[in-house]
């Protein structure tokens, strides 16, 4: 890759695993599956293109817009578009590297890709995002389909812009397909869709606290820290909240938001600052007000990691690297044993070391961390169980898609921990690794998937 031009977050994903996948006893096992890393890290196809568009003043303005279709051979290549003014190929590359892997921990036929375009939907009007999104679907129409690739929503595209992208497509295609997740529940969405990244990350580390007390504990009274306010930090919030625990803070790109009071952050708040999101409001607004005050503080410029006091349970919930070495380290003093990755990548390279290196020296009495891909996995399952669903022309119940999501976590916990103990050398005491766990189950089955279809040989 010493050709290309650097691409640090993409570079930073590939180590990660790569690096797994070298200190484990898959390559001796596998010798063939070196190719298959060197093969898998390239995308199939990346896709970038022009998107013009008209202001509220009658200016035109213009964007890059962008596809990466990275691996195909479980299935459509499934990922998010993400709008923002931070989206290059690094960042969507890592993040469709991610996802083929996160997919394959699902158990359900879905490839990995990722898309989206540097427009920031910060500051612009609905008339202006709705334009945007009609002329960004213009053209990426022309690269996707219900067996093609099936994208979904992630940062600045919420269910609003998924159903303005979908009218541009029925448009221009002259056909309703299952061809973005996200949708309406009265157009083809499922229920549980937007609750699912969030749910589904409790669901993993609830099974991560059962396997590590033997069955002794829960969420029961847990202190949460979890980062972000988006969809996935609310749903994490409100299940947790539900199996017993207590949230102790939420963040957003301006600080991190803490609760002073025992009773922490109630599904009330949790639905106040939903409501926020919405209008693009700071948390800051909730502290400074008079009826929250006394309940909350607000730290300008601050994640939330160091700031909370004790934590037993650590959910970052943002962005990509959003817990540093040192945050990791604070951490673990501030008691935590439980750490699971909401976002993708949301911890440095340093905190996963850390967290790892601790993991071997304190065995039972360690923090264990668990990666994205295989902890927010809930979130592109459910996009999947829509897929289904449309194909089928059915629609599940809340409770159906619920069991299902549940079963899928499960399946994904113990696949991860399963090939950690069949891989990676254990001492006794001490807790498998997750990260290898998840790193090797997924590659392994893109890898045998490709192998079969001649991608390498």
């Amino acid at each position: 890759m010493s050709n290309l031009p650097s691409e640090p977050e993409f570079e930073q994903a590939y180590k990660e695993l790569s690096s797994t996948l070298e200190n484990s006893s898959l390559f001796e096992k596998h010798p063939e599956y070196k190719k298959a890393l060197q093969v898998a890290a390239i995308p199939e196809r990346i896709i970038q293109f022009r998107v013009t568009w008209e202001n509220d003043k009658g200016e035109v303005q213009a964007n890059r817009g962008f596809r990466v279709q990275y691996n195909s051979a479980l299935g459509p290549y499934k990922g998010g578009l993400r709008f923002h003014p931070s989206v290059n190929l690094s960042i969507l590359k890592f993040l469709g590297f991610e996802q083929i892997f996160k997919n394959a921990l699902t158990g359900l036929s879905m490839g990995g890709g990722k898309g989206g375009a540097d427009f920031d939907p910060k500051g612009k009007s609905d008339n202006e995002i709705r334009k945007f999104c009609v002329s960004f679907m213009r053209e990426l129409n022309k690269h996707i389909g219900a067996d093609t690739d099936v994208p979904a929503g992630d940062i600045g595209v919420s269910p609003r812009e998924i159903g303005w992208m979908f009218g541009a497509y029925r448009a221009e295609k002259n056909k309703w397909e299952g061809v973005l997740t996200g949708k309406g529940g009265a157009w083809g969405g499922s229920l549980i869709r937007p609750e699912a990244t969030g749910y589904g990350l409790v669901y993993y580390v609830q099974h991560m606290i059962q396997y590590a007390s033997g069955g002794k504990e829960s969420f029961e009274g847990k202190r949460v820290a979890i980062s972000g306010s988006g969809n996935v930090a609310q749903y994490a919030a409100l299940k947790a909240i539900e199996l017993g625990a207590t949230i102790i803070s939420l963040s957003d790109s301006k600080g991190c938001l803490i609760a002073t009071d025992d009773k922490g952050i109630t599904p009330d708040v949790v639905e106040i600052i939903a409501d926020m999101k919405v209008k693009r409001k700071q948390l800051s607004e909730l502290a400074e007000s008079s009826e929250y005050k006394s309940k909350f503080k607000y730290i300008d410029g601050a994640r939330p990691w160091v700031h909370c006091g004790k934590v037993d349970v650590a959910l970052p919930s943002a962005t990509q690297n959003e817990v540093s070495g040192e945050e990791a380290e604070k951490l673990i003093e501030a008691g935590a044993k439980f750490i699971a990755e909401g976002s993708n990548m949301g911890c440095t390279q340093e905190a996963i070391e850390t967290f790892e290196k601790a993991r071997k020296e304190k065995r039972g009495d360690a923090i264990w961390y668990a990666p994205g891909k295989a902890a927010n996995a809930g979130g592109v399952a459910v996009s999947g169980l829509e897929m289904a669903q449309n194909s089928a022309r059915l629609k599940w119940t809340s409770e159906e898609v619920d069991d299902k999501l549940k079963g899928i976590m499960k399946n994904c916990f113990e696949n991860c921990l399963s090939t950690a103990k069949e891989y990676v050398k254990t001492a006794e005491g001490e807790f498998p690794s997750l990260v290898a766990g998840g790193n090797i189950a997924g590659f392994s089955k893109v890898a045998a998937a490709m192998k079969d279809q001649g991608d390498w040989w």
